[in-house]
């Protein structure tokens, strides 16, 4: 019996993490898409064999409670485990999220967001390249709706975005896209 109250306890502290906004543990009701659909492959011009320029994501069904968004877009098929493409947070609750956002920029204007690390090392988005031969990989462009706004400095990685993000997600969605090279 002494061994059963710690384990109920620990099993408290995860479910109520479920509860009160943990992202991807909460139902998605944010509407996601892009010019591909969700399960289609991503157009090359966004990744690294064409432009490398972020497409467009659109957004519904935002809370009116809203403060910022968060994006974070990546590829958990990646050979060493989930590839971190792109984040970006305090981007204004606004239904888009524009095509070609400035790379290497902490701060970025157009759409008034802060921009952090990726797993290449750099600010801002890099589209899909996965290694040649690898198969179809499955990037996820996740939109997270928070109540507030995030004071994280730019350039900072995802495990602080994902920290500073507890307790704040009011809802969240994705669009799955496909990319493969031959």
């Amino acid at each position: 019996m002494r061994g059963v109250l710690p384990l109920l306890l620990a099993l408290l502290v995860v479910a109520s993490g479920c509860l009160s906004g943990g992202g991807e543990k909460m139902e998605k009701t944010l509407e996601v898409g892009s010019v591909f659909h969700d399960g289609e492959f991503i157009p090359k011009e966004y990744t690294c064999e064409g432009d490398d320029i972020n497409p467009p994501i659109y957004i519904g069904k935002l809370p009116p409670e809203t403060k910022s968004l968060v994006l974070i877009v990546d590829d958990p098929d990646a050979p060493g485990g989930t590839f971190t493409h792109w984040i970006a947070w305090n981007i204004p609750p606004t239904g888009e999220i524009p095509m070609g956002v400035p790379k290497e920029k902490a701060i970025n204007e157009p759409i008034r967001a802060t921009q952090g690390k990726n797993d290449f090392g750099k600010i801002g988005y890099n589209g899909p390249c996965p290694p040649r031969g690898h198969g179809v990989h499955h990037y996820h462009f996740k939109v997270y709706a928070l109540d507030t706004e995030l004071h994280l400095k730019g350039g900072s990685s995802r495990s602080e975005l994902e920290k500073a993000m507890e307790g704040h997600v009011l809802a969240w969605g994705e669009v799955v896209g496909l990319y493969e090279r031959k």
